[in-house]
């Protein structure tokens, strides 16, 4: 298979998911070496699985590296241009998916071990600390914006003069990752910052077939607003950016 941009994504997008969820369930299942390890482990695991995610996809061929519908909906409306919009996507719940079942592989005997059916689905799919619909759904928006304008702007100063400031090339997949942590650490205490549809629908799905031992609902009642949330974030940032490039 030649790389492409279909398949960076979905490998990516598998990479991510893979460290992202991984960092969550050696945290929270029973008897892992990272058990209890907190808040703090689990927004670094995701900050740096988003950088590693990011040059993986570009080492099978999506120069892009999306791995994240709310990007590429952020992008298209900044560029006015959809055409990568479904294949992006479609690669990314795959890769998502995928993602989320080597997860369960990789953590097999502790689903047993664990009896909280709560700390399960955490593993794979994010929940609000308050359930609240309206602020669950606002807090997913407020963070998604923050993702997009910083990527924007992280990508802004790569292409800008050296001479003036401009990030050296190959550096900007570093400050993403520092971004989402960012991120993770000052806006993800609501719900747990899913900023991304298919980080939370591609596990959410691998949740509800998979199986794992004693596990409860997958709460899809949830489940739309860490997908919408974050598409209508990126969609107004896209927009607002694009005014001010005009």
């Amino acid at each position: 298979m030649q790389q492409s941009p279909f398949l960076g994504e979905l490998i990516g997008t598998m990479v991510l998911i893979l460290l992202g969820n991984g960092v969550v369930a050696n945290v929270v299942l029973k008897n892992t070496k990272g058990e209890s390890g907190g808040w703090i482990v689990i927004t670094a695991g995701w900050g740096f699985a988003v950088m590693i995610g990011v040059f993986t996809a570009n080492a099978f061929g999506s120069a892009a590296a999306h791995l994240n519908p709310a990007v590429t909906f952020g992008f298209a409306a900044l560029k006015n241009d959809y055409s990568m919009v479904p294949s992006y996507i479609l690669a990314q719940l795959i890769g998502a998916f995928l993602g989320a079942v080597l997860v369960w592989v990789q953590y097999y005997p502790h689903w047993q071990l664990t009896k909280d059916a709560g700390s399960k689905l955490a593993c794979f799919s994010t929940g609000p600390a308050v359930r609240a619909t309206i602020p669950n759904f606002l807090s997913e928006f407020i963070a998604t914006v923050i993702l997009i304008v910083g990527i924007v702007a992280i990508g802004y100063s790569g292409t800008a003069d050296p001479d003036k400031g401009g990030i050296p090339s190959g550096v900007a997949p570093y400050l993403v990752g520092m971004l989402v942590w960012s991120i993770g650490l000052s806006l993800g205490g609501t719900t747990g910052y899913a900023i991304n549809p298919v980080r939370d629908l591609g596990p959410r799905l691998a949740y509800s077939i998979l199986p794992i031992p004693e596990k409860g609902s997958s709460d899809w009642s949830y489940g739309w607003i860490p997908v919408v949330g974050p598409i209508a974030g990126a969609l107004v940032a896209g927009f607002i950016l694009r005014s001010f490039s005009m």
